[in-house]
């Protein structure tokens, strides 16, 4: 049964991280995957770890990957996928709430971290409130509203989809 369990976390883990590589993709079509302005729809995803622990490696794999594979530096792949870290252990630990307080520390780990890569990594030449304002509308749109429209999408069939 133990390893029944574990395999069942790895392979949701997984999945959640090739679901976050192949959303970073589809958004990157629009130009909104990297940059200053930016809104990935695979930040929606930070509502999972409200539904299941598994979904925190996964995420944080799953951004990885994604930034690694669309050509971020070095800096951006390391501190980014930290900061998406940041957002699934928040949202994991706020589970109980509203899924718009619990994607708040994703938004805010991301407000504050990328827009300093943005800075230092890429030299950007926009100042950094500007960055923390356009990531801060990017992520409010994809991890808190789209966030939110996913999980209550995904309540509705949590006992079949999060089955523990």
């Amino acid at each position: 049964m133990k390893r029944m369990k574990k395999t069942s976390f790895i392979t949701m883990s997984a999945s959640i991280a090739v679901l976050y590589v192949t959303l970073t993709y589809l958004t990157g079509v629009f130009g909104l995957a990297n940059g200053a302005i930016q809104c990935r729809l695979s930040e929606a995803l930070l509502v999972l770890p409200m539904f299941t622990p598994a979904a925190i490696p996964g995420l944080f794999v799953g951004c990885v990957l994604a930034n690694f594979l669309t050509g971020c530096m070095v800096a951006d792949v390391v501190f980014g996928s930290v900061a998406t870290l940041i957002g699934a252990v928040g949202a994991y630990l706020l589970r109980s709430r509203h899924p718009c307080v619990a994607t708040c520390i994703n938004v805010i780990s991301n407000m504050v971290i990328v827009p300093l890569v943005l800075k230092l990594a890429y030299g950007l030449d926009a100042g950094i409130l500007y960055f923390v304002a356009t990531v801060g509308i990017g992520e409010i749109i994809s991890c808190t509203v789209l966030g939110a429209l996913l999980y209550k999408i995904l309540c509705k069939h949590r006992k079949i989809l999060f089955r523990q």
